[in-house]
C-alpha cells in the first residue's frame, strides 16, 4: 500500500459514498484508476467493504458494557466465538492478556435487556465468571486510517 492508496482510503474513511471522480481529483488520478486502485484494496483485504453507520441509540439499543469472560479450563478462540455468535447482544468480541480469557461488548436496549443478555451470557457451559463495566459515556470513537 503506498501513499496515494493511504490517501484512496482516507477519503473513504471520510466518507465512503464519495464518486471514484471526487476521490480521484484528492488523489490526481482518473476515476477508473481510482476504482482498480479500490479493487485491489479490496481483494487483497485492505478494505473489507463499505457500511452504513448507525447510532445503536437511535435503533433502542443505547445501553452498553464491557463484560471480562473467564472460562472454564483451556479453551480456544474458536469454541469462545462459536459460543459467543448465537448471542444477539455480543456486537464484538476480543481474546485477551491477562486474568480474563476474552472481553464481550454487549448492546442492549436498556438495564433490564442488559441484565438478561448477562444472565445468558453468564449461563453458557464455558462461563467460569463475568466482570461487568456498564458504559455511562462514549468519550471519543474513531474509525482506523491508514496514517495510525
Amino acid at each position: 500500500m503506498n501513499t496515494i492508496d493511504q490517501r484512496i482510503v482516507s477519503c473513504l474513511v471520510a466518507n465512503a459514498r464519495s464518486s471514484y471522480a471526487e476521490i480521484g481529483k484528492v488523489v490526481g488520478l482518473s476515476a477508473p484508476a481510482v476504482k482498480r486502485r479500490v479493487d485491489r484494496l479490496l481483494e487483497t483485504g485492505v478494505l473489507r467493504g463499505f457500511t452504513a453507520v448507525v447510532d445503536p441509540e437511535a435503533l433502542g439499543w443505547g445501553t452498553e458494557a464491557f463484560v471480562e469472560v473467564t472460562c472454564q479450563g483451556n479453551i480456544t478462540p474458536a469454541r469462545i466465538r462459536a459460543r459467543l455468535e448465537p448471542l444477539p447482544e455480543v456486537v464484538a468480541a476480543y481474546t485477551v492478556s491477562g486474568a480474563a480469557d476474552a472481553i464481550v461488548h454487549l448492546r442492549a436496549a436498556d438495564i433490564h435487556h442488559l441484565e438478561t443478555a448477562l444472565e445468558r451470557l453468564r449461563g453458557l457451559e464455558i462461563v467460569d465468571r463475568t466482570v461487568s463495566t456498564v458504559v455511562l459515556s462514549r468519550l471519543l470513537e474513531r474509525p482506523p486510517t491508514p496514517e495510525q
